[in-house]
């Protein structure tokens, strides 16, 4: 069977209407330039993509990869053509994606063989120098059948970077797969993902923001078969007039498959801007699911604007359970009091609950440097907001 073969064949499951989620096509012309007054545009900043949602050429190859890679797990850059790109189901729900599909010449694929114990983390750096031109890059992680492995993906640089990743689980394979948006402050960053689960399947999906100018990330999960199991996991910081939007749709596809979905967002300044939109789709054939997403902001100054939309669409009442929670807040008044009423100052007491608001999403960073710096991030524009 080919990529597009398996396309196909996924496209026979019964159509149920998303308003968050649109019909995806790999037609171009299925993909109007938006306006910002379509449902999944009405949050990003048009003008600051530059062109990347229009005709902007995509030919750019500015930019570095690194590879670090435990034993047994392989990666290479392969033309299009020889490519096994499409096997996760992938199909483009919007224009940028659409047009990194038609214009990226190859795909960088990442293999984990089947039955690998892996240990130890492979890491892939990517990193731009140069925001001339823009570039088109397609990921394709694939984890075989009953293996385990842990993969890392970090950008850094300056970028204008349009991307698609897949991701596959085949049945009975753990993968734990970890983002890092770390980009210097002139960068804008588009990427659509989309995960494939298999039968009694785990992913941990990780996703950190912390840099860039504009970051958006669109991150799509499907079940083939029952038993899958899902934890999508964010840590997020926009400083004054950084714009970070992440959305998700989870679609329970298969019977007795699990879901859990928490993301924490923290900003300051000016302008500063955090999108999270949530959506899970429960099918009629998705009997016995369980599933809950949450999202959590802490708003540190004036002049920040969170915005976070949890959203459940369920076509059966057979299932185990199905939750959201939402909250957006400043500091809880009763952890400074606390903490000041023990002789900590207040700059350092805010410092603390800060700290502790983000410290579970930080552990779930698995390589140790990567994590104090991204620690060590926090700590520094907090002290440079005089927080």
């Amino acid at each position: 069977m080919t990529a597009l073969d398996s396309v196909k064949d996924s496209l026979e499951l019964e159509r149920v209407e998303s308003h968050l989620h649109p019909e995806g096509s790999f037609d171009l012309d299925d993909h109007p330039v938006p306006t910002g007054r379509e449902e999944i545009w009405r949050f990003t900043p048009l003008r600051r993509l530059r062109g990347l949602h229009q005709d902007a050429p995509l030919g750019g190859t500015s930019f570095e990869v690194e590879t670090d890679l435990a034993d047994g797990v392989t990666a290479a850059s392969v033309p299009v053509a020889d490519s096994t790109r499409g096997t996760s189901n992938f199909l483009p729900t919007d224009r940028i994606a659409a047009r990194v599909w038609q214009a990226a010449t190859s795909v960088f694929e990442v293999g984990v063989p089947a039955e690998a114990a892996v240990d130890g983390v492979s890491v892939i750096r990517l990193r731009g120098t140069g925001t001339d031109q823009a570039c088109a890059g397609q990921l394709l992680v694939r984890a075989g059948r009953f293996s385990r492995a842990t993969v890392v993906v970090v950008y850094s640089g300056s970028a204008v970077w349009a991307e698609n990743v897949e991701i596959v689980v085949e049945d009975g394979a753990e993968l734990t797969f970890v983002t890092v948006q770390d980009w210097e402050r002139d960068a804008v960053h588009a990427v659509a993902q989309h995960a494939k689960v298999g039968r009694d399947a785990t992913l941990k999906h990780v996703a950190v923001s912390v840099g860039g100018d504009l970051t958006r990330s669109d991150l799509s999960v499907e079940y083939a078969g029952p038993g899958g199991q899902v934890e999508l996991l964010g840590l997020y910081f926009a400083d004054a007039g950084q714009h970070i939007e992440h959305r998700l749709f989870v679609d329970h596809t298969a019977p007795r498959t699990r879901s859990n979905v928490l993301y924490k967002g923290a900003l300051q300044g000016k302008d500063a801007h955090t999108v999270w939109v949530g959506n899970v789709l429960i099918r009629k054939v998705a009997e016995e699911i369980d599933t809950h997403e949450e999202n959590r902001n802490l708003v540190l100054t004036d002049g920040a604007r969170a915005d976070s939309i949890p959203n459940l669409e369920i076509e059966t009442g057979e299932i185990l359970g199905a939750g959201h929670a939402s909250a957006t807040g400043r500091f809880d008044d009763e952890q400074l009091f606390y903490l000041m009423s023990r002789g900590i100052p207040e700059v350092e007491a805010r410092k603390l609950v800060v700290r502790g608001f983000f410290a579970d999403m930080l552990a779930e960073v698995p390589v140790e440097d990567l994590r104090e710096r991204l620690a060590a991030t926090i700590e520094s524009r907090l002290a440079a907001a005089g927080a």
